[in-house]
């Protein structure tokens, strides 16, 4: 079973740039998916983005309120994921969380796909 563990979630200003890792152990991530989610104090668990991992890069897909701003990538020799979140605003305040589904997931935008979670870090933009 694949256990995930976040990191690098802090207090930026507004404008500024984050990375978030994702490290995974206890199995190969490759052909599989892996989300980031994020909930804010008060609201639901919100898809972020996701890539899928195959080869030696993999497809992304991003929700509509980071297009633009938001990258994920990967790092096949560390098995580890990154989220670079770039002119970030207030509203990206939130918990993030790294999710991951195996290959051939569907509705891969869906947190209920996904099989392992890590802990999530915090992460807060001011303003």
């Amino acid at each position: 079973q694949v256990q995930l563990v976040e990191s690098g979630g802090r207090l930026v200003q507004s404008g500024g740039s984050l990375r978030l890792s994702c490290a995974a152990s206890g199995q190969t991530i490759s052909g599989s998916f892996i989300a980031w989610f994020r909930q804010a104090p008060g609201k639901e668990r919100e898809f972020v983005g996701y890539i899928n991992i195959s080869g030696r890069g993999g497809t992304s897909t991003y929700a509509d309120s980071v297009v633009g701003r938001f990258t994920i990538s990967r790092d096949n020799a560390k098995n580890t994921v990154y989220l670079q979140m770039d002119s970030l605003k207030p509203e990206d305040t939130a918990v993030y969380y790294c999710a991951f589904a195996p290959w051939g997931s569907r509705w891969v935008t869906e947190s209920s796909t996904y099989t392992g979670w890590g802990q999530g870090t915090q992460v807060t933009v001011s303003s």
